[in-house]
């Protein structure tokens, strides 16, 4: 196959602009709702995100007026809860995750020379999910029922019991809600990464900052899900009275914060490591010389990936686990400084033996290097156990909380927004308040939370919302609180600044900072197509190594210099070499994801007001949309697949558009979310395993109430409908389309069948899920399965009824490999359940 490289003479920028706006533009007025563009919907992204950090700061700055002086009623118990719980969560759900996503979401096709993102409307449906889920949970405040038990919900203080009214409610449907955005965008991130790359770009020439959000996206995939299936059982346990970590029926609250953790360590790298990306990507630039250590850099962003996910007994020393699990986390605890300090040891030697310009953002970045290294002693410290013991749940923690998130978060955050603001606007910012916005945010910052240390050392709990005078808390308390307002005054000289240089800041030039990076040559700002041609690149600098890129790219000297033929396009690579596949057609504006982003925001309202027949019927209606969406796969036209022969004759030879191949985004997309699924899954069953043998069983049963052989009559009936739809994956590959229609009926029919004997053996096995932890889990895992039979079977049918209109063919095969792999986590899945739930029981029964 020939590579798409630079091939063509010299075209006017001027008329390709207007080629490609007419066929990339954001449509005009109130329509502009339905844009799905990259660029449109990361600023999205990032403008809400500041907007909830401007409130959660709001939110932090009554906590800190209510702790200035001891027997403060400036707030009572309850508001200060509510106000600590919402602060917290906003600041971890609403701000850190989603911007770092949307700034990664704005750079990465422009810096790995894409046009967008391979899903432009499942990010724009991600978008619609955090903005309503947003607004949900803030109205919650405004409503009087914010939640007031943490942002950690932990049981049993959450349950109904201590928590009657509706906040924990709002806790726990919103931010599921928000985490489907959170998922989405990690999963776009990953396959776009993966396979939406410029011509020749290799893994070992990817920006440093698109390695940190691979494994960060790859991170969230994984570690989201045991949060969203501890919401989702807390919500069950609140609202339907099963039981899960009430421990009178058999349930754990340990089992609570083991599910949070799993997620909430982690989440913790998930944050740090886009921050560590942006660092990397700034220092070469000021220091003027490439980054020392590249391959160790990304090797250590690995480690710490793979070390973060045995933590999270890390933040449980004082719960009483045994001593042996103890050492093991407390030297895991360490270990996971060794990748971090490798990063930082990369950026001393970089800057050390290059010529730093110290601009604003470097100066952001000498900040937060300063804050992250003493946020990383005071974590070795805490991860000595009986240190730990000593300081758990004081002010010191929540002093180290701070220095590791808001010093290893947002100064880099803040460096980057400086670094990359011609690029977003095309002006530069004011020096002068710059400088000033950091300066009073460093002494403010370290003022707050460097004297907290010393709260939490004179033995002050968190959580509090006032105190006795004379403890010896008085004085340190009034320097945080005051320092904190000082802090505040920086944040606010920061958004004068990038507010007022919209309008007043100079013009920048195309590549003001010399910068080595790709995205510079898209624009400042850029176009909404990013690049007029697509180069071929096989350097880490690509802008040093090629100054002339800007002028030849625009000038349509490179590949797919061309869009009348009114196709999204853009490359689609071999995730490792960056050998060029295929060609990727991208789907245009769209109102579904809008349309979709509503339903389920109505669904989670109707949900929080116990309405529960209309929220039967708005799922429905969610289950409509989606499907209607799942219909646009393919061909973009409505046409039929086999009368399209002649509309690639314009792409480059040897090419093909991904809907012709095997292998095209929506099977790594599929892919990524079945490894979610099993995230999910995985923790279900470690929830079964920890209450079958942590938790005593007053009633312990001679054999499983679900019998030995529903289930695996169940798993044979799926194992039955995956083999008919692999024999339609392997006919399309051997380029034969006889029979294809009756075997994707058969594969419904068998997932039919196999959903009846599942919805039998729920309606008889006689569980008792009120009564019962094990029951409960055992019903909820049957549930589960259910609707995953349920889906896969009305896939199967949908891509029988997608061969009878002409849209899955010889022409366009690759559809059915994608449902497939949603077979094949169903089969599994039954196994498992089989095996553990139905089998393993009787190898312990009494004989």
């Amino acid at each position: 196959m020939n590579e798409p490289i630079r091939s063509t003479p010299p075209h006017d920028a001027a008329e390709l602009h207007a080629e490609f706006e007419a066929v990339w533009g954001n449509p005009p007025g109130w329509r502009v709702l339905s844009a799905v563009n990259h660029t449109s919907v990361a600023r999205r992204f990032m403008v809400t995100g500041a907007v909830f950090f401007f409130v959660a700061g709001l939110l932090g700055m009554l906590l800190r007026a209510q702790l200035a002086q001891p027997g403060q009623d400036f707030m009572g118990a309850e508001a200060y809860n509510q106000a600590f719980t919402m602060h917290g969560t906003m600041m971890m759900f609403l701000f850190a995750v989603p911007v770092q996503q949307g700034l990664a979401a704005y750079l990465l096709p422009k810096m790995l020379g894409s046009r967008d993102l391979v899903f432009p409307r499942l990010g724009a449906f991600g978008y619609w999910c955090y903005l309503f889920g947003g607004l949900i949970f803030t109205s919650s405040l405004l409503l009087g029922l914010a939640p007031d038990s943490g942002w950690f919900m932990y049981t049993p203080l959450s349950s109904n019991t201590y928590s009657p009214g509706k906040g924990p409610d709002f806790w726990l449907l919103a931010i599921t809600f928000i985490e489907i955005a959170t998922m989405a965008a990690a999963i776009d991130i990953v396959v776009s990464i993966l396979r939406a790359r410029a011509a020749g770009m290799g893994l070992h020439q990817l920006p440093i900052f698109a390695w940190s959000m691979l494994i960060t996206s790859l991170m969230v995939i994984v570690g989201f899900p045991p949060l969203i299936l501890g919401s989702i059982l807390l919500e069950l346990e609140r609202a339907a009275g099963w039981s899960f970590f009430d421990p009178t029926r058999g349930g754990d609250p340990v089992l609570w914060q083991h599910l949070f953790w799993l997620f909430g360590h982690p989440e913790v790298y998930i944050i740090f490591l886009p921050a560590a990306g942006v660092v990397s990507m700034l220092v070469p630039v000021y220091a003027r010389r490439p980054l020392v250590g590249y391959r160790w850099v990304v090797v250590s962003m690995i480690g710490t990936g793979f070390i973060s996910f045995g933590l999270w007994v890390h933040h449980m020393f004082a719960i009483g686990i045994p001593a042996l699990s103890q050492a093991f986390f407390a030297v895991a605890s360490m270990l996971v400084a060794v990748p971090t300090g490798v990063q930082l040891f990369a950026w001393i030697a970089t800057l050390w033996s290059g010529r730093p310009v110290w601009s604003v953002p470097m100066l952001w970045i000498a900040g937060f290097l300063m804050i992250f290294v003493v946020g990383g002693l005071t974590g070795v410290m805490l991860a000595f156990v009986p240190f730990n013991w000593q300081v758990h749940d004081t002010h010191f923690v929540v002093a180290h909380f701070h220095y590791v998130l808001i010093g290893g978060m947002l100064f880099p955050l803040i460096a980057g927004i400086y670094h990359w603001l011609p690029h977003f606007s095309g002006r530069l910012p004011s020096d002068r308040l710059s400088k000033a916005g950091f300066w009073l945010t460093f002494i403010g910052f370290n003022g707050t939370f460097l004297v907290m240390h010393w709260t939490g050392l004179l033995g002050m709990p968190r959580r509090v919302y006032t105190y006795e005078a004379g403890l010896g808390w008085d004085l340190p308390n009034l320097i945080s609180s005051v320092f904190s307002f000082i802090m505040a005054f920086g944040i606010a000289a920061l958004l004068l600044d990038l507010v007022l240089h919209w309008r007043h800041g100079r013009k920048a030039s195309l590549n003001p900072w010399n910068a080595d990076t790709l995205e510079w040559a898209s624009g400042t700002p850029p176009r909404s197509y990013n690049f007029a041609s697509l180069p071929r690149i096989a350097t880490r600098h690509p802008l040093w190594d090629a100054p002339d890129l800007p002028e030849t790219i625009a000038t349509g000297q490179h590949a797919l210099a061309h869009a009348a033929h009114g196709r999204r396009e853009t490359l689609g690579v071999d995730p490792v070499s960056g050998h060029v596949r295929e060609v990727f057609h991208l789907p245009g504006n769209s109102w579904l994801p809008l349309v979709a982003g509503t339903v389920l925001a109505v669904l989670c309202l109707t949900l929080l007001s116990k309405q529960y027949a209309v929220a039967c019927g708005v799922a429905l209606v969610a289950v409509v949309v989606l499907l209607r969406w799942s219909w646009e796969n393919g061909p973009q036209s409505g046409t039929p697949a086999n009368a399209m022969a002649n509309e690639t004759d314009d792409l480059p030879r040897g090419l093909r558009l991904h809907t012709r191949t095997f292998d095209g985004p929506g099977l790594w997309g599929m892919g990524l979310t079945m490894l979610a699924d099993t995230a999910i899954y995985a923790s279900l069953l470690f929830g079964w395993l920890y209450l079958w043998t942590v938790v005593p069983d007053t009633q312990p049963a001679q054999s499983s109430p679900l019998g030995t052989w529903p289930l695996a009559v169940v798993t044979a009936l799926f194992a039955a409908g995956l083999w008919c739809l692999q024999r339609v994956v392997r006919r399309l590959r051997a380029g034969g389309d006889a029979g294809l229609r009756t075997h994707l009926w058969g594969s419904a029919a068998f997932g039919v069948a196999g959903c009846g004997v599942m919805g039998w053996l729920l309606a008889t096995a006689g569980l008792q899920p009120t009564l019962r932890a094990r029951d409960a889990v055992l019903c909820f895992t049957l549930v589960f399965l259910l609707l995953h039979g349920a889906l896969a079977a009305v896939l199967s049918a949908l891509q029988a009824l997608r061969v009878h209109h002409g849209r899955v063919s010889l022409q366009a095969p690759y559809e059915p490999g994608v449902v497939a792999m949603l077979w094949r986590f169903c089969v599994l899945a039954q196994a498992l359940a089989w095996a553990l739930m139905a089998l393993l029981p009787l190898a312990f029964a009494a004989p």
